[in-house]
């Protein structure tokens, strides 16, 4: 017994249509990201951005703490602890050298200079 006669008309035709791939023109406008990650013309991930611009924020966060000027500190010897409660890390001491900005090597949040002028 044929298998497409229990099927109502919309649904044959719908089965019998191959799907075709259309041909189109379109080419990756590929955006690589902060990571480096860029992926290949012919890769299967690239099937999600047909005829659509991939969409990659340029403000890394990397950059956008770069941005930020150095919190001035009158002590040599600081903390960081990353925050309170969940946020947070276990407190790092820093020791600050006049002439630079140190960021935490753990949160690598706000930048700490000494400051010179007191």
């Amino acid at each position: 017994m044929n298998k497409a006669r229990n099927l109502s008309p919309i649904v044959r035709r719908i089965i019998s249509t191959p799907s075709a791939r259309c041909a189109s023109d379109w080419v990756p406008q590929e955006k690589e990201t902060h990571t480096g990650q860029k992926w290949d013309a012919d890769d299967y991930r690239l099937a999600r951005f047909i005829d659509r611009p991939k969409h990659v924020n340029p403000n890394f966060a990397i950059d956008l703490i770069a941005e930020v000027p150095p919190k001035p500190c009158k002590e040599r010897v600081v903390w960081c602890d990353g925050g309170s409660g969940p946020t947070g890390h276990p407190k790092v001491y820093i020791n600050l050298i006049s002439g630079s900005s140190v960021h935490c090597v753990v949160s690598r949040g706000v930048q700490i200079a000494l400051d010179t002028n007191v």
